[in-house]
């Protein structure tokens, strides 16, 4: 019996591997690919459409003069663009800030969250923008992002170029890489997602999923899906299955890249994380339950990504690794040992040439350096997700026998630097 499920934990960790491989390919040939259309998409940029970029912040008096000052040079016509600060029940001086560069820049304003908006998180935030606007497109930057300068002018011209798309998600890097241990572990693990996870499956499937920041959506699209879920930690992937239940698709482009401050500390990672890990959970349990009525069925790639991440693969190394500490103690019939030696050094391996080979892509970050943080990012930082994730799935079934409210963590912001 300890030997069938050991073969079936080793089943489920390899699927995700082997499918992390395929994706690693896909990304990898995106990446190859995905600039030779920009000349000629550059002819159809006459007529642009208008932009409002929303930016939600509660409390952020730490970075977002540094975004505001990153808003005023972007590159787009400005008499096409305003960008709204939404300002959610701040206590601090966001509002002061951001009022100082409305009164510089005609196309920056700052405005308020009120009533049963207030303080609600997000999804509340970016729904008062919504209501409050009219433009075409809708683009999103977090309080703690410097896009570069033609970010914004990448994410129009995608959604100008691509009548199917309803949005196209750009590339995010990460401006505080070199600061600590843990952020030199997130910047590989970033770097990671966009090429395999995102450059993979628009690559093979056309399929992306639209991240917390960097990402332009149509209006019209917003309005009829009747804007964010409330409800929702993972207000971006929910959005993302909706958008394709609709029929469109969500293209990742990304020339549009933007700089985003990352957690320094383990506790400030271990709040965000788990708050994804919570909303991704969410947002799997909730459209499986849908599923039959769910009338774009090529959703079942992310739902099966998403589930196969948060659920099936976690549930394989959990098991695997359980009968190998309890093979220690005692005599539970497993037999593979040697076998199981073997497979795992193969996917220690594999997970390492995988990542090295994408990190290849950006440039500056093949280093030996980065090649020891791989290594020791395998039998610390991946191992620390396992945890993350047990206590997430905790919290999420906890939450739906009790019935108690979902309370949205805004991430501690740390001072950088001009």
């Amino acid at each position: 019996m300890a030997d069938i499920l050991f073969y079936i934990s080793l089943t489920l960790i390899w699927t995700m591997l082997l499918y992390h491989m395929f994706l690693m390919q896909g990304g990898y040939m995106h990446y190859r690919s995905f600039e030779k259309p920009i000349r000629q998409w550059e002819r159809n940029m006459k007529d642009m459409p208008t932009v409002s970029v929303f930016i939600p912040a509660h409390n952020e008096e730490v970075v977002i003069g540094q975004t505001l000052a990153a808003m005023s040079r972007l590159y787009y016509p400005k008499d096409r663009l305003e960008v709204i600060v939404i300002c959610d029940n701040c206590s601090d001086n966001t509002v002061a800030i951001a009022k100082s560069y409305e009164e510089k820049y005609p196309f920056i304003r700052a405005i308020e969250t009120e009533g049963e908006n207030k303080g609600k998180g997000k999804s509340s935030a970016l729904n008062t923008a919504l209501a409050q606007s009219n433009s075409e497109y809708v683009v999103v930057y977090d309080a703690d992002n410097t896009p570069e300068e033609k970010a914004v002018w990448y994410l129009a011209m995608g959604l100008v170029n691509d009548a199917k798309a309803a949005a196209v998600v750009g590339k995010f890097r990460v401006v505080n890489a070199d600061e600590t241990w843990l952020t030199r572990f997130i910047n590989i693990e970033t770097i990671c997602f966009q090429w395999m996870a995102q450059g993979g499956r628009w690559k093979w499937f056309k399929v992306a999923t639209i991240p917390g920041t960097n990402f332009a959506i149509r209006r019209h699209i917003l309005e009829e899906l009747g804007g964010w879920d409330v409800k929702a930690l993972a207000e971006d992937t929910e959005l993302t299955i909706r958008v394709y239940n609709l029929g469109w698709h969500i293209r990742f482009f990304p020339k549009a890249i933007t700089w985003e401050q990352e957690p320094e500390t383990l506790g400030v990672w271990w709040k965000q994380r788990t708050r994804w890990a919570r909303g991704n959970q969410y947002v799997v349990l909730k459209f499986l339950k849908q599923f039959t009525t769910l009338k774009r069925k090529s959703i079942i790639f992310d739902l099966f990504y998403f589930f196969f991440t948060y659920f099936l693969f976690f549930f394989g190394v959990i098991l695997s690794n359980s009968l190998f500490v309890l093979n220690l103690f005692f005599d539970i019939g497993l037999t593979v040992g040697s076998v199981s030696l073997v497979l795992w050094i193969l996917a220690a391996l594999l997970f390492l040439g995988e990542v090295m080979v994408t990190l290849s892509i950006e440039k500056s970050q093949m280093t030996w350096k980065n090649f020891l943080y791989v290594v020791l990012m395998y039998f610390t930082y991946s191992q620390m997700w396992i945890i993350l994730v047990l206590n997430s799935l905790y919290l999420e079934t906890k939450r739906m026998f009790t019935g108690e409210e979902v309370r949205w963590y805004k991430t501690e912001r740390f001072k950088r630097e001009e």
